[in-house]
């Protein structure tokens, strides 16, 4: 029930393509191809921010025992 079987996905590209277009279709998986890479480049940014983050606060934590 989790996972999708093969028609689904030809259901989803049938909606896909009635939604967009064929012209249009190429453009708007780039675009959602772009935002993902986007998407994941701002998480890893944010995560390597967080472990900074957390890296200043131990020092002070120790200091104020």
């Amino acid at each position: 029930m989790g996972a999708l079987s093969p028609t689904h996905w030809a259901i989803v590209a049938v909606v896909l393509l009635v939604l967009f277009g064929s012209k249009k279709l190429p453009d708007a998986a780039r675009g959602l191809g772009r935002s993902m890479r986007i998407l994941k480049t701002e998480v890893g940014e944010l995560h390597s921010g967080s472990d900074l983050a957390l890296d200043l606060e131990e020092p002070l934590s120790q200091s104020r025992r």
